[in-house]
């Protein structure tokens, strides 16, 4: 229904951020990753997902296509709502979620607040499973073409899936980390790297 809104930011509040549009004030809840990037009086963006269960519709904005997209995976996952995945996204970033995810790090994803171990692991293991299976895709494409299961086994694979998860496809994803030194860059340096270079472009 919304894919984003842009206006003036006129008010914001722990997970929260109103966005005047036109006279319109939209309230979206939020994550501290989101509102850092924001200021009251001044010009703002948001991606947007409308949350809709029985008697509760609420709009959700993120600073960034990749943290929507996360928190749309996150929200996918059982027993994670709205709630405890804006908590996760607020803690740690798209990219650091994806290599949680990747490395099957759940300490990672217990230090956001009321995360506790069983629900860390259960992300990790629903989220890598999808992986696996081609249904985390990019822009409706299925990562490893015709559901083949994706094992990162080395630094480039697993920034391979890594960025999946983000939600860039294979061809982008292939285009962005031609030219990184797989070799004597850590992880996170190379998948942050690839992300530049896809902004960029």
């Amino acid at each position: 229904m919304f894919y984003y809104v842009s206006g003036t930011v006129a008010h914001v509040e722990p997970y929260l951020a109103v966005i005047d549009c036109g006279g319109v004030g939209y309230a979206c809840r939020t994550t501290n990753q989101t509102l850092s990037r924001l200021t009251v009086g001044q010009k703002g963006k948001l991606f947007t997902h409308l949350y809709v269960r029985e008697e509760l519709f609420e709009l959700y904005g993120f600073a960034t296509e990749d943290e929507l997209n996360c928190f749309r995976l996150l929200i996918g996952v059982s027993g994670v709502g709205p709630k405890a995945a804006l908590s996760i996204l607020s803690a740690t970033t798209p990219e650091g979620l994806a290599m949680s995810i990747i490395t099957g790090d759940e300490k990672a994803l217990t230090v956001a607040q009321g995360i506790g171990k069983k629900i860390a692991q259960r992300i990790i293991l629903e989220l890598k499973d999808k992986l696996a299976k081609g249904q985390i895709a990019a822009k409706g494409e299925s990562y490893g073409g015709t559901g083949v299961t994706v094992i990162p086994q080395n630094k480039s694979s697993e920034a391979s899936a890594a960025l999946a998860v983000l939600g860039y496809s294979p061809a982008e994803v292939a285009q962005a980390l031609k030219g990184i030194d797989m070799e004597n860059l850590e992880l996170e340096q190379i998948v942050k790297q690839a992300l530049k270079k896809m902004l960029r472009n």
